[in-house]
């Protein structure tokens, strides 16, 4: 879909020079947009590698941890059919925690892996399960104390006050979650979506599943 998506961009790009009667049109605009994707990208990179570095330093230092033992009972909250100590448990809040410090790139991979094992626990496969939704609800609308990229990108087109946007970024990303929470839970209570089971319980039910395959 995306790759249809470009491809009608160009294709609407070339219409609109044929229109105009210059097709160097397209070859500036491809250029330009090149020149200012590498500028902005140069940008990002002095600042996203502080602030992973930073990132580090918080994991070394243990206020990852504490972050995510912070957010354990808000998860359990948000994840009510997640088994408490199974491993999405764990990389939800890292995903949670990379997010709170405006570190998207550092949370994509977590999230990816939560995702893969609320996979695991789905008992249906063709459906998204009731937890990967809220899951992608909360990691689009997820609240941000430090937005890291924004300020990257006011850096380089060189604001006067990059970081002025932090409190601003902070209540609307605020709204967000509380606006996909609420429709989260408003959902749930609405959806007959069977419960995931726990590793163990589903194991037992699919050994009972198979020893009555046998039996016929």
């Amino acid at each position: 879909m995306v790759n249809k998506i470009w491809l009608g961009m160009l294709l609407i790009g070339f219409g609109f020079a044929a229109y105009k009667g210059d097709i160097n049109l397209v070859t500036k605009a491809a250029f330009e947009g090149a020149e200012t994707g590498v500028t902005v990208c140069f940008g990002l990179i002095s600042v996203l590698v502080f602030w992973m570095g930073i990132m580090r330093l918080a994991e070394e230092s243990g206020l990852v941890d504490k972050i995510s033992k912070l957010l354990g009972p808000v998860v359990r909250f948000l994840f009510p059919d997640v088994p408490k100590n199974d491993p999405a448990m764990g990389y939800i809040l890292s995903n949670m925690s990379a997010n709170l410090l405006g570190l998207g790139n550092a949370a994509t991979p977590m999230g990816i892996r939560a995702m893969q094992e609320l996979q695991r626990l789905n008992p249906d496969k063709t459906t998204a399960s009731p937890a990967m939704c809220t899951l992608l609800a909360l990691n689009t609308a997820s609240i941000t104390l430090i937005p890291t990229t924004l300020i990257a990108i006011r850096s380089t087109y060189h604001s006067a006050n990059p970081a002025e946007i932090v409190g601003s970024t902070l209540l609307a990303t605020a709204i967000a979650t509380l606006a996909a929470v609420f429709a989260d839970r408003w959902y749930r209570a609405r959806s007959k979506y069977p419960p995931a089971l726990p590793p163990s319980a589903s194991s037992i039910t699919n050994a009972a599943a198979s020893g009555r395959g046998e039996g016929t």
